[in-house]
């Protein structure tokens, strides 16, 4: 992981509950994550990038899905790299044994979660929701990812999103070789 290019400001424990939604801060391990400010027009994946010097490989996106399985509609939450392609329509698919697939919509998605939109981490998401994390994400030493509010980030060892309830990791992206192909 490249150094930041400007200090991170770190948000002291005793403050988490101040910067993070209630739900976030529930499920949030107590140990071995680091909460940090971030400037909201630096909050997107790129830009953060950029502004922080954090690589897209080391980026941690989640993503708010909503399928129709056995006639039930429900809902997963996806954490893939930002540097990578969500194969969603065939790996993801597959693994959630879905009929139908789609993102949800940003209002559906805000209120399901409980999070502001650009900054829904799969830290608080309902316990009921399967948590698909693909495998890219936990080969990284550490990750960035959205911490529920759009001025936060979480930096953390992904090994951390293992004790999330309903936890799935599988490979979930398109492979390097069909996606040089595709290009």
């Amino acid at each position: 992981m490249e150094a930041p290019h400007h200090q991170l400001d770190i948000v002291p424990d005793a403050q988490r509950e101040h910067h993070l939604p209630p739900n976030v801060m529930a499920r949030l391990p107590a140990e071995g994550v680091t909460v940090f400010s971030v400037a909201d027009d630096a909050s997107d994946t790129a830009q953060f990038s950029e502004r922080y010097g954090f690589g897209l490989e080391d980026c941690a996106n989640t993503l708010v899905l909503r399928y129709k399985r056995e006639g039930a509609e429900r809902h997963a939450a996806v954490v893939t790299l930002g540097s990578r392609r969500l194969d969603v329509n065939g790996a993801v698919k597959a693994r959630l044994g879905a009929q139908r697939l789609s993102f949800a919509k940003r209002e559906q998605a805000v209120e399901l979660t409980g999070m502001e939109f650009g900054g829904i981490t799969a830290f608080g998401v309902p316990d009921d929701w399967v948590v698909l994390v693909d495998a890219a994400v936990m080969a990284r030493e550490r990750i960035v990812m959205g911490a529920g509010v759009r001025a936060t980030k979480l930096l953390l060892a992904p090994a951390l999103l293992e004790q999330l309830p309903n936890v799935d990791i599988a490979p979930l992206v398109f492979d390097e070789d069909e996606t040089t192909q595709a290009s």
